[in-house]
């Protein structure tokens, strides 16, 4: 087999559990992007989930974790070629599980969607500022609206649907 394939025999030398910081980069530029979302903050995952990069390795809805397609358990290589990323809640479900379709993923996922003005908040919170892909704009902070904080990033600040005076 080509080393390029996410199977490898058995015989080789002890085989990486853990994908590696390339691997993992690889994998979430390969996931779809989430419309309207900076896609080095927000992807998509194989069910569909939107997720947080911010937000790797923990529990809840917008969590997720780097998933060998075909199972470690079963010969799948640490590979990009055999990376997803999945909600977490989906990968436990998934476990050691093989040949799992769009449609199944799909069944274990979370039952909470966000709306955009959550996902803004969320946004803010996790990194301090929203950033709108194609406006070349972010959101404010509350220091910045306050008038605390001048910032020290070129990119210009977004007006928001308010008065300033009205804080």
């Amino acid at each position: 087999m080509s080393s390029s394939s996410p199977h490898r025999s058995r015989d080789k030398e002890e085989r990486p559990r853990f994908f590696d910081p390339k691997a993992k980069s690889l994998c979430w530029a390969k996931a779809d992007a989430v419309p309207g979302r900076h896609p080095d903050r927000w992807r998509k995952d194989a069910a569909g989930n939107i997720v947080c990069k911010r937000f790797c390795n923990c529990q809840g809805c917008l969590c997720f974790e780097y998933d060998h397609i075909i199972p470690f358990s079963k010969g799948g290589e640490s590979v990009p070629e055999n990376c997803q990323i999945l909600q977490t809640r989906v990968n436990r479900f998934k476990s050691d599980k093989d040949n799992v379709d769009k449609t199944q993923l799909q069944g274990y996922s979370c039952d909470v969607k966000f709306t955009d003005k959550e996902l803004d908040i969320i946004e803010m919170a996790v990194y301090g500022d929203v950033i709108r892909p194609g406006n070349q704009c972010r959101c404010r902070t509350v220091a910045e609206m306050l008038g605390q904080y001048k910032p020290k990033d070129r990119m210009a600040a977004c007006k928001l649907p308010f008065n300033d005076e009205s804080l």
